[in-house]
């Protein structure tokens, strides 16, 4: 949150891209942001978004890509979202995107996670790296295939984008493990 608010004004258009129930929307809006919008691709989120926190704006995401204009918003949020995208084509058309509706000087956060150097994820990323072609996917017990990214790919995604600080810090997933993350933010 600091960082967010050494750099975006209270005043900001603020996109949460992949806000699931808008937990990240809402702390934004106890510390003064008031021009946020959540988007998710899960019709469930967002309906159990609007009922916890009915005063946010919180859209599903429609399948016809970003519904914004160009030069839109201030910032674009994109918080454990990559883990879910697992081709390097799916996360650059994404970035893509959401520079398009990126206004100049805007600027973009994300947070994710890096290649995990503990047994369990080794031994998942080598498992999987056949049947992906990339090191670092691997599907989970329940059958959601996710990805963990290496630094390398972490500047080239983010190549043009200004980047103004990166910093990997250890989070707690939401399975209470463990795990070293990214966090950057950039600006177009």
């Amino acid at each position: 949150m600091a960082l967010l608010q050494a750099h975006l004004p209270l005043s900001s258009k603020i996109l949460d891209y992949g806000c699931g129930y808008g937990r990240v929307c809402q702390k934004l809006t106890n510390e003064g942001y008031n021009n946020i919008i959540g988007i998710d691709s899960s019709t469930e989120m967002i309906q159990r978004g609007r009922e916890l926190y009915p005063e946010l704006s919180l859209k599903v995401l429609p399948n016809i890509g970003l519904p914004y204009p160009d030069n839109y918003f201030d910032a674009v949020l994109l918080i454990a979202v990559l883990t879910c995208i697992p081709t390097n084509a799916g996360q650059q058309s994404l970035l893509t995107g959401l520079k398009r509706i990126l206004r100049p000087k805007g600027m973009i956060y994300i947070s994710d996670y890096v290649l995990q150097d503990d047994e369990r994820n080794q031994q998942r990323y080598l498992q999987n790296a056949e049947e992906f072609e990339l090191y670092g996917v691997f599907r989970l017990p329940e059958g959601t295939i996710v990805r963990h990214h290496s630094i390398d790919w972490i500047h080239t995604l983010t190549s043009t984008f200004k980047m103004l600080d990166l910093a990997y810090p250890e989070v707690v997933t939401m399975n209470g493990h463990r795990a070293k993350a990214f966090q950057y933010l950039g600006s177009k």
